[in-house]
């Protein structure tokens, strides 16, 4: 029993209540708490702010001189706005902690629905962004190249690289343990949803609303599942992550003024963000004459997933199995979740089926599967099943970009 949980414990003889730990109550502010001119002079902000205002300095300087134009300002581009996605993805997840903390939800609840969404959030945007695209500018029958494939590159790109190079990398750090659990619950589901996800896809090339919603509708059981059965699952594991997702100020404590415009600000800036995102892919895309597919599923992919290698680099120095359980929390999101609302805004048409049928979807199941017999073997992740891993990347990126 942990120190909270001693001291929470009823004294003998006293009536334990038999309400649900996680009954809602307004917690009120602490008197510390900083306030919105605080917040406006955190370094965080600063950082954002500065991304933000460097991007709409190199797109007014591109507009008015159009020779600077090209594919190191695409590059330049997509390489800022991939930062202000992240850094503005985490200022919205922790506004929404924050808030979701002042009204008294429990910690657990956080950790199994807001923080375990938040490394996600720059794929979900990206990919819903991406179907709108497609929804204002419909594909052309025949013709390659359409939004909705750097979408699904995108999602299909974020899980190969999270399972294969980041988890590769972080094994060569420091070798892990698996819990048993993990394997059984967690690893099994994500196997099943890149598996359900690439069945839907290759059954008849799209993926409809009434699928997408279906994509959805699973995962949000997944979550009801485990949030039923959170007095199984071990209380650690949360409280770990809420330590590696903390508050980069350390533990600073807002306002809840505060914490609102974290989230709406955060969360603007996370749109536009990824709006720029797929902006610059497409300008890298035409300039070097690689198709949208192949973009979203490794430059793109591989920046969408800077979230997932923080903090599974900072769980692997704690010596635990929470690096590896980041990883398969975010490889269910991305195939369902993120997909499913993609979907839901516009039907996914994939145009470019040789890439997709013949290397990235046979690709991405084969390292997932892959990757669940190592930690099946003895529940342990050792130096050469890292290196292997890596090296199964680097031969994607290989065939890939070798077939183009």
């Amino acid at each position: 029993m942990s120190g909270d949980d001693a001291a929470d414990a009823p004294e003998a003889g006293e009536t334990v209540s038999s309400a649900p730990v996680e009954a809602i109550e307004t917690a009120p502010e602490p008197h510390n708490a900083r306030g919105i001119l605080s917040l406006f002079l955190w370094n965080q902000v600063l950082v954002i702010a500065s991304l933000f205002l460097a991007m709409l300095g190199v797109q007014t300087i591109t507009a008015e001189q159009t020779s600077l134009g090209g594919m190191a300002v695409s590059l330049f581009l997509l390489l800022l706005a991939i930062g202000l996605l992240i850094t503005s993805a985490d200022f919205f997840v922790e506004g929404a902690k924050g808030l979701a903390r002042q009204i008294g939800i429990a910690e657990v609840i956080i950790g199994l629905t807001i923080v375990s969404l938040g490394t996600s959030l720059p794929e979900i945007l990206i990919s819903a962004q991406a179907s709108w695209e497609a929804y204002q500018n419909p594909c052309v029958a025949g013709v390659k190249d359409c939004a909705t494939d750097f979408a699904l590159g995108n999602i299909f790109g974020s899980v190969l690289v999270q399972i294969t190079l980041i988890l590769g990398l972080v094994v060569v750090v420091r070798p892990l343990s698996i819990r048993p659990a993990w394997i059984q619950r967690d690893g099994l589901m994500m196997f099943l949803a890149v598996m359900l996800l690439s069945m839907l896809i290759l059954v008849d090339g799209d993926l409809n609303r009434l699928e997408g919603a279906l994509l959805c509708l699973l995962y949000v059981m997944y979550i009801t599942y485990l949030i039923q059965h959170r007095d199984e699952i071990r209380s650690e594991e949360f409280e770990v992550l809420e330590d590696l997702r903390a508050d980069p100020g350390g533990h600073i404590t807002w306002t809840t003024t505060a914490y609102f415009v974290m989230l709406m600000i955060g969360l603007g800036l996370a749109m536009f963000a990824s709006a720029r995102v797929i902006d610059s892919a497409a300008g890298i895309a035409i300039e070097m004459g690689i198709p949208s597919a192949a973009v979203g599923s490794t430059l793109s992919a591989v920046g969408t997933s800077f979230p997932e290698l923080a903090v599974t680099l900072l769980a692997a120095r704690r010596s635990t199995g929470i690096a590896v359980g980041t990883l398969i929390g975010s490889n269910i999101t991305d195939p369902m979740l993120s997909v499913g609302i993609a979907a839901i805004i516009n039907p996914i048409v994939v145009s470019d089926t040789g890439l997709f049928y013949g290397l990235i979807i046979p690709a991405t199941l084969f390292c997932t599967g892959l990757a669940l017999v190592f930690m099946w073997t003895d529940f342990k992740f050792n130096r050469p099943e890292g290196v292997i891993l890596i090296g199964c990347y680097a031969v994607f990126l290989f065939l890939l970009y070798g077939s183009i």
